[in-house]
């Protein structure tokens, strides 16, 4: 059997290995515009090609590979994954309105046609039409972002007509994380609530829920904020039963039926609604970590789903199940600054639930305060049996972040 990954970058370069695993040989297609700034792997690939923008020339490559699947790995990927079966007739993702898992505005209205619960939207390329929309609704904030990026990229929160103007030229006059230019700006309503994500892998629109956890924010400013930190929900907790439930009807309604996906869920006080879904690989997590954690991962899962996909629709993918409590926290350089030395971390390794450290830079490096998880300098793990310690630990951190974590060394 072979799989085309599309984009195998970040979270997508562990993919090839698990694959091999469950007997499946992989094949690399990168998109025009994928997350450089991501690590990826080419060793892990005999076949490598590189998309020139024809489907169809792409297509006739990949037939004479024999292919019987194709995946896309990172958000980059999601659209050409998609053309590509369709071109080729492996098992695929609906073709009905493609489009709606990749522009969140398109999404938003998959998602409420399909008669779920959605934010109020609202694109335009003109930041009078936004105000103008905004001031008829009345409620503040409203959150303002790219329609088709990633990573909490160039997201605003307003709360005025000013904001929103000088928010919309920030998009407009920026590219997304892809490479391409931003040409229009969606904005929404504010969800008010607990934020969760949910990663799910799906044959033939049966739906597995690999795990489920919930975020917490940094606010960077009055318009800014990022994920700080993030730790699993119990599967049984009823907050996961209900964004779980709720994702699986964002699955279907986008059409999500073969792949990976990560959905992010705002539960309000009237129920989950939907932040935005990417039908690919979540991508932050290291899959060894997580595994560790709570038993199984999503990049093994969904190797497992290509391979042997009776697995799936027998319901006999493995449950995900707290082994120990774990919170993967992003780092956050409160001021310009640079990237310690390897005896610079020495206090964060000292940290009783310490687990795992994940640099991004080179040490020495100079780095700007972070505003986004673009800007973050990486990330780490702990781990412990008494949640108490690692909430000391992690308040600890950010202690040590505040008092000169990242100052120069003299």
């Amino acid at each position: 059997m072979r799989c085309v990954i599309v984009d195998a970058y970040g979270i997508g370069r562990f993919l090839p290995a698990s694959l091999r695993r469950y007997g499946v040989e992989p094949i690399h297609v990168r998109s025009q515009f994928p997350d450089v700034h991501l690590q990826y792997q080419p060793e892990d690939f005999t076949v490598d090609i590189e998309h020139d923008g024809n489907i169809e020339a792409t297509a006739a490559q990949l037939r004479k590979q024999h292919v019987d699947f194709v995946v896309a790995a990172m958000e980059s990927g999601v659209l050409l994954a998609d053309a590509l079966s369709a071109a080729l007739g492996t098992p695929g993702n609906g073709m009905t309105r493609p489009a709606a898992r990749r522009d969140k505005y398109e999404m938003v209205q998959a998602v409420s046609d399909a008669g779920l619960a959605a934010a109020d939207s609202f694109a335009s390329p003109a930041a009078d039409e936004i105000v103008a929309w905004a001031e008829a609704r009345g409620e503040w904030p409203v959150v303002l972002k790219p329609v088709a990026s990633a990573g909490m990229d160039n997201v605003h929160f307003c709360h005025s007509a000013g904001e929103i103007r000088a928010a919309h030229a920030s998009i407009l006059d920026a590219s997304d994380r892809y490479g391409r230019r931003n040409e229009t700006a969606l904005a929404q309503e504010y969800l008010a609530g607990d934020e969760y994500f949910v990663n799910t892998v799906s044959r033939a629109g049966v739906h597995h829920i690999v795990e489920i956890w919930r975020y917490h924010k940094h606010q960077i400013d009055s318009t800014r904020s990022m994920v700080s930190n993030e730790h699993p929900v119990p599967s049984e907790d009823p907050a996961a039963k209900q964004v779980g439930a709720y994702a699986l009807g964002v699955l279907d309604a986008l059409e999500v039926h073969n792949g990976a996906a990560h959905t992010e869920i705002m539960l309000t006080v009237n129920g989950p609604v939907l932040v935005e879904c990417g039908a690919r690989l979540g991508g932050a997590h290291l899959p060894e970590i997580v595994s560790r954690c709570i038993g199984t991962d999503q990049v093994d899962l969904l190797a497992q789903a290509i391979a042997r996909p009776e697995e799936v629709m027998a319901s006999r993918l493995p449950a995900y199940r707290l082994l120990n409590h774990v919170r993967f926290l992003n780092l956050i350089v409160p001021s310009d600054g640079v990237i310690p030395s390897e005896e610079g971390w020495a206090p964060v390794k000292a940290l009783d639930s310490f687990l795992e450290l994940i640099v991004t830079q080179p040490a020495g490096k100079r780095i700007e305060r972070t505003v986004d998880l673009a800007s973050s300098p990486g990330a780490v793990y702990l781990s412990a049996d008494d949640p108490t310690r690692i909430e000391a630990d992690y308040a600890r951190l950010r202690e040590l972040e505040r008092i000169g974590l990242y100052a120069p060394q003299l």
